[in-house]
C-alpha cells in the first residue's frame, strides 16, 4: 500500500477519479517515479523532482510547459513522436508541493510502449537515430534562450573536472585501493581532452541549440513489439546546450556492450546514419567534425561524475552498494578506451554520413 501522502498527491492529479494502484516505475537514478492507475483504468506518471539535482524544480516545470506549447504549434502530421504532456492538479497548476516542500508533477503515460534494455538489431538502432534526429528537428526553431538552464554546468566537462579536483584535495572517505587508483590515473592521463567540446563552443564553432540532455536508450520508448520508436521521454534536462552532448550520450548508451565494455561500431553507424538522414544539413560539416569528440567525451564525463560522486559519499546517483559508483566509473573509462582504439574507424564512418 502506498504511503498516505503519496496517495493524496496522486489523487490531486486524478481528475476526481478514485485511485486503484500506485507502483514504482522505471530504473532512473535521479527522480522518484510512479505509475498511477485509476479505478476507470486511466494511467499516468507521477514524479517527485529531486531537489538535490534540480534546485529550482519549478523551472523544470516551466521548461516542460514551454516545450508543450512549442510542440502544439506543429502540424499533427509533422510530429512523428509522442511526448508526455503535463497534467494539471485539482487547483489547475501542473504541480503539487508536499509537506516537505518537494515538487511533484504528473504526465501522460505513453501507451502502448516499452523500453529496451539493449538494442538487438540494427533496425532498432536506426529507430533510435530517427527518434533523436526528429526530436532535434521539432525543436530546431525553438529559441534556446527562451528556456531556463535547469542544470547550470550540466555537460560542461571542465566544470566537473574542477569539482573533482576539489574533492580530491579533501581528506579521503573511500578506500585507497586498485580501482580508486585506476580511476585517478585514467582521469589524469586524459585531462587534456576535457575541453574538446567547450573550447570550440567558446570559439563559436559549435552552436547552442535546444537539447534533450539525457537521450539514453531507456528514455526512448518503442512500440509494444520493440520495433518502432514512439516517444522520447524524461524531459527534465531539456535546456540550451550542444546537440553533440545528446549525440554522444545516445551513442554511449546504445553502443556500450557491457559484457566486455566494447563500443559497437555497427550500431553507431546505424544510429548516426538515421540521425543525419532525419536532420539533413542542420549541422554544418564543421560541426560534424566534432562527433568523434562527443562520442569519446560523454562516457569520460559520466565516468568522472560517477567517480566524483563516489568520492563525495554517493550524494547524486542512486546506489545500492558502497562501491557501485566506483565500478560504474571504471566501466565508462573502459568504454572510452575501446572508443579510442576504434577512433580511425569511427572517424571514417562519420565522414561518410548522409546530409
Amino acid at each position: 500500500m502506498a504511503p498516505p501522502e503519496l496517495t493524496s498527491i496522486a489523487s490531486r492529479f486524478a481528475g476526481g477519479e478514485s485511485l486503484d494502484t500506485i507502483s514504482p516505475l522505471g530504473s532512473g537514478l535521479i527522480n522518484d517515479t510512479y505509475a498511477v492507475t485509476t479505478r476507470r483504468h486511466r494511467r499516468f506518471v507521477l514524479q517527485r523532482i529531486n531537489p538535490q539535482v534540480f534546485p529550482a524544480p519549478l523551472r523544470v516545470i516551466a521548461n516542460q510547459q514551454a516545450l508543450d506549447r512549442h510542440l502544439a504549434t506543429k502540424p499533427a502530421a509533422a510530429v512523428k513522436l509522442r511526448t508526455p504532456r503535463l497534467l494539471n492538479a485539482d487547483e489547475g497548476r501542473p504541480y503539487v508541493i508536499d509537506s516537505a516542500g518537494d515538487v511533484w508533477r504528473a504526465m501522460q503515460m505513453i501507451e502502448p510502449s516499452r523500453t529496451l534494455a539493449a538494442l538487438t538489431s540494427l533496425d532498432q538502432a536506426r529507430q533510435v537515430g530517427f527518434a533523436l534526429g526528429h526530436f532535434h528537428c521539432l525543436l530546431a526553431d525553438m529559441a534556446p534562450d527562451g528556456l531556463h538552464d535547469t542544470l547550470p554546468g550540466f555537460h560542461v566537462t571542465p566544470a566537473y573536472f574542477a569539482e573533482y579536483q576539489v574533492l580530491l584535495a579533501q581528506p579521503p572517505i573511500v578506500a585507497d585501493d586498485g580501482d580508486y587508483h585506476a580511476c585517478r590515473d585514467f582521469i589524469e592521463r586524459h585531462a587534456g581532452l576535457i575541453d574538446s567540446l567547450e573550447a570550440p563552443r567558446q570559439r563559436g564553432e559549435l552552436s547552442v541549440r535546444v537539447m534533450h540532455g539525457d537521450p539514453k536508450l531507456n528514455n526512448i520508448l518503442f512500440d509494444a513489439l520493440g520495433l518502432k520508436a514512439v516517444s522520447l521521454i524524461d524531459l527534465d534536462t531539456v535546456k540550451p546546450g550542444l546537440l553533440h552532448y545528446d549525440i554522444g550520450d545516445c551513442l554511449r548508451s546504445c553502443c556500450h556492450r557491457r559484457d566486455r565494455h566494447r563500443f559497437d561500431l555497427a550500431i553507431c553507424q546505424s544510429v548516426l546514419t538515421a540521425y543525419c538522414a532525419e536532420t539533413g544539413d542542420s549541422l554544418s560539416p564543421g560541426e560534424r567534425e566534432y562527433f568523434y569528440a562527443a562520442i569519446w567525451l560523454i562516457p569520460f564525463e559520466l565516468g568522472l561524475r560517477f567517480f566524483s560522486d563516489y568520492l563525495a559519499g554517493d550524494r547524486y546517483f542512486k546506489s545500492t552498494a558502497p562501491r557501485q559508483n566506483l565500478l560504474r566509473a571504471r566501466a565508462q573509462f573502459a568504454l572510452c578506451e575501446d572508443i579510442a582504439r576504434q577512433r580511425s574507424d569511427i572517424e571514417r564512418l562519420i565522414a561518410q554520413l548522409p546530409g
